[in-house]
């Protein structure tokens, strides 16, 4: 189908398929259990402005219609440069602006997707300038999915030899993680090393809960669940 549509539209739809960051699910798959996993979220008192962007992001990623998506990501992205002016070199305000980003690219498409692409990866290079092993490396998982996700030269910056190294460094600072596991598990698959990919998908299936995040590990739970249900199709 991508065939017969221009460049710039092919951007936008392999952009919506960016999972930066990370805790994206299509709106069909938020059923009854994660809308208890968005209330009992909010219930927590935000304590910092880290914990205010993960409950917006979480509010507009899991509870807004796709076509709400991009103006409420918007005012969110300002807040978070907003935090960052006060407190310019928090690598864990700067990973998160990034993934803002990355999901307003998905929520945008067109030229402006790839504009916040390009963004995200600047403060997520930033962040590991500051400290790569931030919120336990998150800024090299993003980067990671961001060069695999996205398209190679020239149409963007994908690269699977950086998304492979930046992947298997994140799990290096955090071989445990829900995230690393989870997204080094899909690489794997899409380059059909299926074998390794059920190893890490194990793992990330048995990573601790983030008692802090439930309905970011309800998400990746789920997608958890789908890649497990794929490479069943491959044995």
């Amino acid at each position: 189908m991508m065939k017969n549509i221009a460049p710039v539209t092919q951007v936008a739809l392999l952009i919506l398929s960016l999972g930066v960051m990370s805790d994206t699910l299509a709106q069909d798959d938020v059923n009854q259990s994660s809308n208890d996993a968005l209330k009992s979220s909010f219930q927590q008192a935000v304590q910092s402005p880290l914990s205010e962007l993960q409950h917006e992001w979480a509010h507009i990623n899991y509870a807004l219609a796709d076509k709400q998506k991009e103006n409420a990501f918007s005012p969110l992205i300002e807040k978070a440069k907003l935090f960052i002016q006060q407190d310019p070199s928090n690598p864990e305000l700067i990973i998160w602006l990034g993934i803002i980003q990355s999901s307003a690219a998905g929520a945008k498409g067109g030229l402006d997707a790839l504009s916040y692409a390009k963004a995200a990866r600047k403060n997520f290079e930033h962040a590991m300038r500051l400290d790569e092993k931030a919120l336990a490396g998150s800024a090299m998982t993003s980067l990671g999915v961001l060069y695999h996700k996205l398209p190679s030269w020239p149409i963007s910056f994908g690269n699977d030899k950086k998304a492979k190294k930046l992947l298997e460094h994140a799990l290096e600072i955090n071989p445990d993680g829900i995230d690393p596991n989870y997204f080094y598990a899909e690489f794997l698959y899409d380059n059909g090393e299926y074998d390794k990919a059920r190893a890490y998908v194990k793992k990330a299936s048995q990573a601790p809960a983030r008692t802090d995040r439930p309905l970011a590990d309800l998400g990746r739970r789920q997608e958890i669940s789908r890649l497990e249900d794929k490479l069943l199709q491959k044995s």
